[in-house]
């Protein structure tokens, strides 16, 4: 399935240390030619100084356990570049351990503007420097302690700030801290929508931060409906998707499929797929289109066949594949019964990859679960639907939703528009001063 990996596209949004997961998993699942990736990943391996990982890839790649020369000597220079950057910031580390105790936390800022003062701006660019060099040996959670004094510390105006947001971002990611990891991305996405970025700029900060927020989103218990809502509903968002990465509807179309309480958003997923359909499509968007644009049942089966298999091989998704399949087959189940009243199992267990006996006991179960409004008729082997109106409560909950979403979308971009006009205003009430 190497004609849909998309490993390739996303690493090229994605840090360097947050590719290395991805490749593993590539190696484990023979995609490519394993000699090939093993070399790429030492290539990569070798622009940061994580010595024992490149030793360990040399060592897959090569059979040779002998450490070389070459790795024993840049092991001694990461030691000693790290020893000289720890001397520079020793003054901050009695800070540093302030911030460690609960009982500081009140006054940690005070006491690093305070120790700034006195010994000026430039220890807390060591600070940043440190953390950087930290994070490319592989140290994250000693990194995240740099990171965090700098950002404490450091104006939202501050040239170095934006970096550091970002680093300390993939620190989390990193360390799987997943619920301070949505904490960084929502204020690393405020911070770029109110920066003075030009629209190339911000264009390239939005489409990266697309990328790092899928692996925090698939990760999340909340993930699920945020990533629809930023996605889909933030128009500058769905802009730069449609720009830069339409191969992230992939992961859009999987978060809708498999969210259950957000099928109204069904309906503006498959027009952004048909709009997109010339730029891209995977099994995962044309099931979407076999099922809700032509009807196609048949070909609905064969793609969700097909989209079992590139979520096994896709490393942001491959978790929710169980999920993906119960509610890709409920999906056809449903669109299947507004057309008949009356079905054979055989033919639905066809429909849904299912032999006979499986579907009968899948339907058993979703009626079981008042999820279905149906009867079995077990001699005649047939299901016969009920009548299932969608109540007015339920459509009128159904259109709040979506109006809540793009109202508030609306009112973010009049907002901005009022906010450019105003500051053209006052440029031109003192340009001829």
């Amino acid at each position: 399935m190497a004609k849909f990996d998309l490993t390739a596209k996303n690493c090229q949004y994605l840090d360097r240390h947050l590719t290395f997961p991805l490749l593993e998993f590539l190696l484990q699942k023979n995609v490519f030619d394993q000699s090939s990736l093993l070399k790429f990943i030492l290539e990569t391996v070798s622009k940061t100084n994580m010595i024992d990982y490149k030793r360990d890839i040399r060592e897959r790649l090569t059979q040779e356990k002998a450490l070389p020369e070459e790795l024993v000597q840049s092991r001694a220079n990461v030691l000693v570049t790290l020893k000289e950057l720890q001397a520079e910031v020793a003054p901050l580390m009695s800070c540093i351990e302030e911030l460690k105790s609960p009982d500081s936390l009140k006054d940690s800022k005070s006491v690093i503007q305070t120790l700034q003062k006195k010994l000026g701006y430039d220890i807390i660019l060591s600070a940043q420097k440190l953390a950087k060099y930290l994070y490319e040996c592989g140290n994250y959670n000693d990194s995240l302690t740099y990171l965090y004094v700098c950002m404490m510390v450091m104006e939202p105006n501050d040239k170095n700030y934006l970096g550091v947001l970002w680093g300390k971002l993939a620190v989390e990611i990193l360390t799987l801290n997943w619920p301070t990891a949505l904490e960084d991305l929502t204020h690393l996405r405020d911070f770029i929508e109110n920066y003075n970025f030009s629209p190339i700029q911000v264009l390239q900060q939005r489409a990266w931060l697309i990328h790092w927020s899928v692996l925090v989103f698939f990760n999340h218990a909340k993930g699920r409906d945020l990533i629809i809502d930023m996605f889909l509903y933030k128009p500058q968002y769905l802009n730069a998707i449609q720009t830069m990465c339409p191969h992230i509807l992939r992961y859009l179309a999987t978060a809708v499929i498999i969210n259950r309480g957000r099928r109204n958003a069904l309906k503006d997923l498959i027009k952004v797929i048909q709009q997109e359909s010339y730029t891209y499509r995977d099994p995962i968007t044309e099931f979407l289109e076999h099922l809700y644009v032509n009807f196609d049942f048949e070909g609905a089966r064969k793609k969700l066949h097909e989209c079992q298999t590139v979520i096994v091989n896709d490393f942001f998704i491959i978790g929710c594949l169980d999920e993906f399949v119960e509610n890709a087959r409920l999906m056809i189940f449903e669109t299947f019964c507004r057309i008949h009243e009356c079905i054979t199992i055989g033919m639905l267990a066809d429909k849904l990859n299912m032999k006979p006996d499986e579907a009968e006991c899948w339907i058993v179960n979703l009626i079981r679960n008042a999820r279905l409004d149906a009867k079995i008729d077990s001699k005649l082997g047939h299901v016969v639907m009920g009548t299932q109106p969608l109540s007015p409560y339920q459509q009128l909950v159904e259109k709040i939703d979506s109006l809540s979403v793009r109202s508030e979308a609306l009112t973010l971009l009049v907002e901005r528009k009022h906010k450019a006009k105003t500051q053209e205003a006052g440029e031109g009430h003192w340009k001829y001063y």
